[in-house]
């Protein structure tokens, strides 16, 4: 089987199947037009792109699949008001195609390399990007003991529940460790993920690198909880889905009015100070790709060449890329006069 050779610019897709999950989570499978295999880093994700009333609209979704299939899987939560998750779930259809963007991410099991022991730890969609990278150790034949701690409601909201009972059966190296609200008609304990419930889950986590994945809040407890174990956090890794909040200072005054210029696209405008850059770029007609609107992809990555911009996040951004003033327009703000070129 051929590789499937990612190229820079947005790709065609083929949606192979599709199935639900859950009531309000699915999963598909999308293919190459010659069934080429994809490669890719367990635990990166894909940004994909819909037309909705005549505007390409991306987002972000992780990769559940596991390297050199011939197929990538995506599993995709509603959202309530999303309107790619909710176009997705509601009206995409076998045969339909999707455009794509490269693989992308620095959380994933290749650089954040795991010790001989590791815990996955995630809650609601969150289980996505940990558990393509706990079936790429086991098909791969890694040995690496895996405890894999997921919270959730209940059983009928658990994204996987059979595949995760069936990897704890089947491989003596796969822990589950599910943690229920509610464990009705389930075996599985109940109660909420806190430090105590962490140690009493994996007792030896200290012992092990861990993956964090779910909602931010959740995400901001676990930390704690993991340090207060006793983790070495050079060896904490974790993905983040929602934005950085905003540090902004209380002598700026964000009123008034500056000039922005697109030179290469032939923008030039009044905009009002503390703009996003992503909206006044999408606005004014540029042709950059927002996928995420939180910092996390790198797609609408751009340079300012002039002019001042606030920064809430700098997910995917090098040192160097900073240097050279480039920037996320999705979570940068204008703050002066600026120019800006695509990259």
């Amino acid at each position: 089987m051929t590789q499937f050779i990612w190229p820079i610019t947005p790709v065609q897709l083929r949606c192979n199947k599709k199935w639900f999950e859950t009531t309000d989570t699915i999963s598909l499978q999308l293919t190459s037009q010659h069934q080429e295999s994809f490669d890719f880093k367990p635990g990166q994700f894909i940004s994909v792109g819909i037309e909705i009333e005549g505007k390409m609209e991306y987002r972000a979704y992780s990769i559940s699949s596991i390297p050199n299939q011939d197929f990538l899987q995506l599993t995709i939560k509603r959202v309530d008001g999303g309107k790619v998750s909710n176009y997705l779930i509601d009206q995409l259809s076998e045969g339909d195609e999707v455009a794509v963007l490269a693989p992308t991410g620095p959380f994933n099991s290749i650089d954040c390399e795991p010790r001989k022991k590791v815990a996955l730890l995630s809650a609601g969609c969150g289980i996505t990007p940990v558990m393509s990278m706990a079936k790429t150790w086991i098909a791969q034949d890694i040995e690496i003991d895996i405890t894999f701690i997921h919270m959730v409601k209940n059983k009928e909201q658990t994204i996987f529940f059979k595949e995760l009972e069936q990897l704890h059966e089947t491989h003596a190296n796969f822990h589950l460790k599910l943690l229920l609200k509610d464990n009705a008609e389930t075996t599985h304990p109940q109660g909420r993920l806190d430090q105590e419930w962490l140690h009493t889950l994996c007792p030896d986590l200290a012992d092990r690198t861990v993956y964090l994945c779910g909602p931010n809040l959740f995400m901001q407890d676990m930390k704690t909880n993991v340090e207060n174990l006793g983790l070495d956090m050079a060896h904490f890794f974790q993905e983040s889905f929602t934005p950085i909040e905003a540090e902004v200072s209380n002598t700026e005054d964000p009123s008034g009015v500056v000039q922005f210029e697109v030179p290469a696209f032939g923008v030039s405008k009044e905009i009002a100070k503390g703009s996003t850059l992503a909206d006044v770029l999408e606005e004014s007609g540029v042709p950059i790709i927002i996928a995420c609107r939180s910092g996390m992809c790198g797609s609408c990555k751009c340079k300012v060449d002039k002019g001042e911009v606030s920064r809430t996040s700098i997910e995917t951004l090098s040192e160097e890329d900073i240097a050279q003033g480039y920037t996320l327009a999705c979570s940068s703000q204008v703050q002066s006069d600026v120019e800006v070129s695509l990259v």
